[in-house]
């Protein structure tokens, strides 16, 4: 089965208007939930004891991020619509002390197994998505820049993955939340925490660079309620998690987002582009 899907940004400043779209062609894909195939553990069948408060764990995931500094990311986005599934992966750094990341994020290969589209660069900083390779009409050299607050869904989707940031900044909204047990993810042993987190009520508490987009995000959603899994080792940081978002644009996409942090301390260098190298253009579909 051949499958078109298509995303599209628009952005104003001024008079200019930029719009971007990009078409994949790529047949019906199988389960995914976890970046690569590094990502281990899942419902977890150890101690069914709650360490203390788990609601409180799951909140305070993003403060213990910070503390660390930074981290090395993976990340895969599973949508579904119409009985099909498309996958896209990503991978890269985040440094959540100055809420800055970077990740290579690949498409979907074409019916044929063949790569139809070139790797995107995407640098993540606060109030924006910066991307190289993303959409048509747009030169080779240049970037286009997303004012994150401006989108529907504040890059929880836009992106094809998941701002880390934003995907530990979102469980500070956690409620209902249940202790599963313990678990093993990429050879580390986790706390499995499930539960829903509510993207209005972590704007509330997020931080500063996050805080306006989770706001779009619960304006563009059609549920405020998002489902989760979470998974924490035993500093609290956040080493695995698993968002289910329902975003309607041309019909119900159901979105599973999946972030595996690891590698904590790894030094993240973010550059972000000169101003003469962002395409400010109307571009074609």
């Amino acid at each position: 089965m051949v499958v078109h899907q298509h995303r599209r940004w628009r952005r104003r400043a001024g008079e200019a208007v930029l719009a971007v779209c990009v078409a994949v062609t790529v047949p019906a894909l199988g389960g995914c939930g976890a970046a690569s195939g590094t990502v281990a553990g899942g419902g977890g069948a150890g101690d069914a004891r709650p360490p203390g408060d788990p609601a409180a764990a799951v909140r305070g995931a993003a403060d213990a991020l910070a503390a660390t500094g930074s981290a090395r990311a993976r990340t895969a986005m599973e949508m579904a619509t119409g009985g099909t599934r498309v996958t896209i992966r990503g991978e890269g750094g985040v440094d959540f002390r100055k809420r800055m990341g970077q990740l290579l994020v690949m498409l979907p290969a074409d019916v044929k197994g063949q790569p139809e589209h070139r790797p995107i660069t995407e640098l993540l900083v606060p109030g924006a998505l910066y991307m190289k390779n993303r959409g048509a009409g747009v030169p080779d050299d240049k970037w286009v820049r997303l004012d994150t607050a401006a989108l529907p869904d504040g890059n929880l989707v836009t992106g094809g993955a998941t701002d880390p940031l934003a995907a530990a900044e979102l469980l500070r909204g956690a409620q209902e939340v249940t202790y599963v047990g313990e678990t093993d993810v990429a050879g580390t042993k986790v706390r499995h925490y499930r539960g829903t987190t509510d993207i209005g009520r972590a704007a509330q508490s997020a931080s500063a660079g996050v805080r306006e987009a989770l706001r779009a995000a619960a304006k563009g959603f059609s549920k405020d309620s998002v489902p989760f899994d979470a998974y924490l080792d035993e500093e609290g940081r956040l080493r695995k998690v698993r968002h289910r978002f329902t975003y309607v644009k041309n019909g119900v996409i159901d979105v599973s987002s999946t972030t595996l942090l690891y590698g904590f301390g790894t030094p993240v260098t973010v550059v972000l582009p000169p101003e003469g190298d962002i395409y400010a253009g109307k571009i074609a579909e």
